[in-house]
């Protein structure tokens, strides 16, 4: 896909990944819709792109909520008169133990709440962003891409029974996707990124950091523009479809 003039929505736009992916695609001419809550935080990216000579307008809503996310995908479908890719992006974390125990008694297990929040953000709202984006490339009869964001914990990690979970879950629905929504001329992919720097990984103590740093063969964390420019080649590459493409530095051989 040439992405000049192309409409993409990219969920969880405001900042961090979202933010670094929306402005790659800017740069290549593609307009940008952005979903996230944080309005102030859209308002900058949306500058940002507009900076960087395209188009952008943001919409607030929960991706979790049905019928928030029919409402938004209406509109957006209506203000750029059509829909050609999703990046579904949106994602939180909520670690925890299974269950944390020593010498045989049980101190704390992971609730229900901080479970079920996490599936709903990351696997429930990319079920939902992405059957709207799919009804409206179909019915637009537009030849679109959907990339879903996963990650290397979608293997199993300790201390994210629900991140991992759900991030297994994306790579099920991609391939899944792929195989019911190429008849329409859709392709669907996936990235699962390793540990990207961000706000976070900077505050971290410089050992933690070090040690993270120290796992992989590149020896640093990843860049937002990395996975950006991932993104970028999902979208160009028309013979890509239903598979995940891992950048994590090597960590995972």
């Amino acid at each position: 896909m040439n992405l000049n003039g192309k409409t993409i929505v990219v969920t969880g736009g405001g900042q961090g990944l979202g933010r670094a992916i929306a402005l790659n695609l800017a740069k290549s001419g593609a307009k940008l819709a952005l979903i996230d809550l944080n309005e102030v935080q859209l308002q900058t990216t949306v500058s940002l792109i507009e900076e960087a000579g395209s188009q952008a307008k943001y919409y607030l809503a929960n991706v979790t909520n049905e019928s928030e996310v029919e409402a938004t995908f209406i509109k957006i479908n209506d203000d750029f008169s059509g829909i050609d890719g999703l990046i579904n992006n949106a994602g939180i974390l909520r670690d925890g133990m299974f269950v944390k125990a020593k010498d045989g008694v049980v101190s704390k297990k992971m609730s229900l709440d901080q479970f079920q929040s996490v599936i709903d953000v990351n696997l429930t709202g990319v079920f939902l962003c992405g059957r709207e984006a799919a009804v409206h490339m179909i019915e637009g009869k537009r030849k679109g891409v959907i990339i879903n964001m996963s990650s290397i914990a979608r293997g199993g990690n300790m201390g994210q029974t629900n991140y991992a979970a759900s991030k297994a879950g994306v790579v099920a629905m991609t391939v899944t996707w792929a195989r019911e929504l190429g008849r329409h001329g859709i392709r669907v992919g996936a990235i699962a990124p390793g540990v990207i720097r961000t706000a976070m990984t900077d505050a971290m103590k410089p050992e933690m950091r070090q040690r993270l740093e120290s796992m992989k063969p590149v020896g640093r964390l990843g860049e937002a523009d990395e996975i950006a420019h991932t993104v970028n080649y999902i979208f160009e590459n028309e013979f890509f479809t239903g598979r995940v493409v891992e950048i994590d530095g090597g960590l995972c051989m």
